[in-house]
């Protein structure tokens, strides 16, 4: 099985939903130490907030409905996102659904490690893997792409 090598410093890709910034934010704070060793993405307001209140060097992508969450898809699938952390608001309904079902489906199909609340992020973060190389496994999808159209 083909593998991607994700180095020791991690690409992290943030996410949250309006009603989940605050914490997220507040997540983050207890794991900046750690954060700042890992180059991290994040969506629009999220990302702002990230900065400026935790004084992250955060890349700062397109809000969420304006196409954040398929730019972080996008690099998912190029393999230059390591682990999602997700912060979404399950009691609310979002106007841009299906990015973010887009979003998850390619966590899943590319293997990166995904936190969708806070319990699970601090799972990740403790993981001795998050600070030292891991040998991903990508699924082989040379089959799929060779079927015809």
């Amino acid at each position: 099985m083909p593998t991607i090598d994700a180095p020791a410093r991690k690409q992290i890709a943030l996410v949250a939903h309006d009603h989940r910034k605050a914490a997220l934010l507040a997540w983050a704070g207890r794991h900046r130490a750690q954060l700042a060793r890992h180059t991290l993405f994040a969506t629009g307001t999220t990302g702002r907030l990230l900065a400026e209140n935790l004084a992250l060097a955060v890349h700062c992508l397109e809000s969420g409905p304006l196409g954040g969450d398929q730019q972080i898809g996008a690099r998912i699938a190029e393999g230059t996102v390591d682990c999602l952390i997700f912060f979404w608001d399950p009691l609310e309904a979002q106007p841009h659904d299906p990015d973010i079902r887009a979003l998850l489906r390619l966590a899943a199909v590319w293997n990166i490690p995904v936190a969708c609340n806070e319990a699970t992020a601090d799972f990740l973060m403790s993981s001795p893997m998050m600070d030292s190389s891991y040998l991903r496994d990508i699924p082989d999808f040379s089959s799929y792409r060779q079927r015809p159209a």
